[in-house]
């Protein structure tokens, strides 16, 4: 936690997605820090100690992200990390998400709502007041 909000690394080598990923956290309440590559990304991660990861699977490389995935659970078992991807059904078949020990999987492009909505679950935060 960062100033009383959590805070989630973003990840992405698409500075469109990690604007708007960016805007919709804080609005939602979120520290947001992000990088634009994996090898960044686990510095920032190294660094920030985020409270949870979104993570892009086909940045510099195919599979940049699994790798990285892999890499901050050798580092931190229990931060809660989401793949981001924009290959749809064919994560399930080419990535072992079990074996990454990831949290989910949000299919690009993120509905604000679902993403809130999926993250103030897992990390236990109260919900807007009805």
């Amino acid at each position: 936690m960062r100033n009383g909000k959590f805070v989630v690394l973003c990840v992405d080598d698409d500075p469109d997605v990690l604007a708007s990923l960016k805007v919709v956290l804080e609005s939602g309440g979120y520290a947001v820090v992000t990088a634009p590559d994996a090898k960044e990304g686990l510095q920032t991660f190294r660094g920030a100690r985020p409270d949870l990861v979104i993570l892009d699977l086909m940045m510099e490389e195919i599979d940049a992200g699994a790798r990285l995935a892999k890499e901050m659970r050798e580092l931190d078992r229990g931060v809660p990390i989401f793949m981001l991807s924009s290959t749809g059904d064919y994560l399930q078949g080419a990535t072992d998400i079990d074996g990454l020990g990831l949290a989910g999987v949000f299919q690009k492009p993120v509905d604000p709502k679902i993403l809130l909505g999926l993250l103030r679950a897992k990390l236990k935060v109260p919900g807007p007041a009805s």
